[in-house]
């Protein structure tokens, strides 16, 4: 029965999560013309992305003349804005072997105007940029952008007059240092009647595109925009987490500029399929064209929104969201976290309860698991540094652009040997220490430990968790004696995970209040069917709470590796953690030899898939330059 519910419920959760991953069919031309369709936009794809057309050379002149035509066709009157590229951007273009001169040292803008009924109202501004990385024919980066703004332009225009005036912004430069948008928003009269921007990006040849950054003081935006994406094909795939990870990261983009002159909006991009970023496989043929359809209707329809809002959107307060599957969002105040967490401490105590009196549980034995869930941590997140630095140097060590993109090319393989990790590390805890013995596990973080320092170079963090995986590793008396210890263990040390999150940075704190508050409930549902966890109804909310929480935590698991994974692959151990707080009690009891089994199975197939990477995509031979 364990057997049938514990790989059954999270069979089903993966089945789930990677259907809600997919991307939308593209649109056919016969799509009506108030919609957005992928294939009316590949036409401009396809000629932007014949060649590479980074600024100053034939095929940038050749792109700017074409969209200045389409513009002039779509009836918005488009003007050349031309300004001096910044030192940066004129080092990076000679870098990469172009001449700076042949552009005339300058950044030339595209930007057009489509007048709204009110001139007085704040105008919105729809923007992607229109030059390429050196070697690539940016069909993705930023061509699908570029292509979608014009189709998003159609289709507002079909849907009949708005209340604001749209901009549209073609920036030039972005490649190199923004200079485009910080000639648009430094120097265009335009600049102070805009209200909201709307950016697109790509970091990648295809996937679902993710609402990824706002402005400060998103309740108004995060309101407006949910309800917008509600029409858009595929839903919509945003969260509080990526808003607050991103804001906290170096990188940049165009909405960049805007957003630190205080100007609202959100921006889009798709990163998957990595190894289109900068490539010369970014071609139009290469390009998902469901990924289109995904970044281009929600561009669509967030833009349409802001363009018929009665007011545009202020900055106020953050908010805490998320979608479900892409299909529905939670929005919530960032105070709201702390009364979720309250409420799941109370289901807990009644869980708690609840086995204590149908089984004896002790508050001894909830401790135990939560040191049993350190131990996961710990232990995962060295062992996965460990299997990830066996695919190549860090990112943050490449000497050339060429490592970084070669390390991209390697993503994959990174994620599934990360991936298989993180199962080995996740079964040994079921399996219980004592199954693998001590010093094995011992053994497993201290060559874990040697490869980060050989491959990788040192890392006091990585050498701290692996010495609380070897403390917790060799003291028994840390392992849970009973499912209810283990299990509400787990919830105890994500609600306090939760806690800290929330006093420390509340937006973030979704990942651990949500999940803890539904486990939190689904133990409290199983203390009240039957405590002693023996029949089946007395798991199904366990395994219900497995399905749904374990889908969410798939559609966060993904996403988040592509963003970050290919230096803190760890991040995986925090979803094995969290799909475990539903799947504790669906372990099967006295199999052991079987879990420890696996958990060495998955353990050498993670070492061997992540050296694969190296063979799989061999390393060029550096160039001058570091990653753009």
């Amino acid at each position: 029965m364990r057997w049938a519910l514990f790989l059954g419920s999270l069979a089903l959760a993966l089945a789930i999560g990677v259907w809600a991953l997919q991307v939308p069919a593209p649109r056919d031309t016969g799509t009506p013309a108030t919609e957005f369709s992928a294939a009316r936009a590949m036409a401009d794809v396809r000629q932007i992305g014949v060649r590479p057309h980074p600024v100053g050379s034939a095929d940038h002149a050749r792109v700017q003349s074409h969209l200045v035509q389409r513009m002039t066709t779509l009836g918005l009157n488009p003007v050349l804005q031309s300004g001096a590229l910044s030192p940066e951007a004129i080092a990076r273009l000679t870098r990469w072997g172009g001449d700076p001169a042949a552009a005339g040292n300058a950044a030339v803008d595209i930007v057009g105007v489509l007048p709204g009924r009110d001139p007085g109202a704040a105008a919105v501004v729809l923007m992607a940029h229109y030059d390429s990385a050196w070697d690539s024919p940016g069909a993705a980066d930023d061509g699908a952008g570029v292509a979608a703004v014009l189709e998003a332009v159609r289709a507002i225009k079909a849907r009949g007059p708005a209340e604001r005036t749209l901009v549209v912004l073609l920036t030039d430069a972005e490649e190199l240092n923004l200079d485009g948008a910080r000639l648009f928003f430094s120097e265009n009269p335009l600049r102070d009647r805009i209200g909201a921007v709307v950016n697109l990006e790509a970091r990648g040849g295809g996937g679902r595109a993710m609402m990824f950054e706002t402005g400060r003081g998103n309740a108004e935006t995060i309101r407006l925009f949910t309800q917008a994406v509600r029409k858009a094909d595929g839903g919509a795939t945003s969260n509080a987490l990526s808003i607050f990870v991103y804001e906290n990261m170096p990188n940049g983009t165009d909405f960049t500029i805007p957003k630190n002159r205080g100007i609202g909006g959100v921006n889009f991009a798709f990163i998957g399929r990595p190894s289109q970023y900068h490539s010369p496989t970014a071609t139009p043929d290469n390009l998902d064209q469901g990924a289109l359809q995904h970044i281009g209707s929600q561009a669509l329809e967030a833009t349409d929104a802001h363009l018929r809002a009665d007011a545009l959107p202020v900055a106020g307060s953050n908010v805490v969201y998320g979608d479900i599957l892409g299909r529905v969002f939670i929005v919530h105040s960032t105070g709201l976290g702390w009364t979720l967490l309250v409420l799941a401490a109370g289901l807990l105590a009644f869980a708690a309860w609840g086995a204590r009196h149908a089984t004896g549980l002790s508050a001894a034995d909830v401790g135990r698991g939560l040191l049993s869930g350190l131990w996961l941590l710990a232990m995962g997140i060295v062992v996965t540094h460990g299997v990830r630095a066996l695919a190549g140097p860090s990112a943050a060590r490449a000497e050339s652009a060429e490592v970084y993109y070669t390390l991209l090319r390697r993503l994959p393989w990174m994620e599934a040997g990360a991936g298989l990790a993180v199962v080995a590390v996740a079964l040994a805890a079921l399996a219980g220490r004592a199954a693998l013995g001590p010093r094995l596990l011992a053994g497993v973080v201290i060559a874990s430990v040697a490869a980060i320092l050989v491959l990788g170079g040192p890392d006091y963090a990585l050498l701290g968790a692996g010495g609380v995986a070897i403390a917790l590793s060799l003291w028994s008396q840390t392992a849970p004696k009973t499912v209810w210890g283990g299990w509400l263990g787990l919830i105890a040390l994500v609600l306090v995970l939760g806690c800290v999150a929330q006093a420390l940075a509340p937006e973030a704190a979704l990942i651990f209040v949500w999940p803890g508050l539904l486990a939190a409930g689904a133990a409290a549902a199983c203390a009240l069917v039957g405590a002693r966890l023996h029949s089946a109804p007395s798991l199904v909310p366990a395994a219900l709470a497995t399905v749904l929480g374990g889908a969410w935590i798939v559609t966060l698991a993904h996403p988040v590796f592509l963003g970050v994974g290919m230096e803190l692959p760890g991040v995986l151990v925090l979803m094995a953690l969290l799909v475990l707080l539903f799947a504790r009690p669906l372990a099967p009891e006295h199999t052991r030899a079987t879990l420890a089994a696996g958990a060495a199975a998955c353990l050498i197939l993670a070492c061997g898939v992540s050296l694969t990477a190296r063979y799989a995509e061999p390393m060029g031979v550096p160039a001058v330059g570091g990653p753009t």
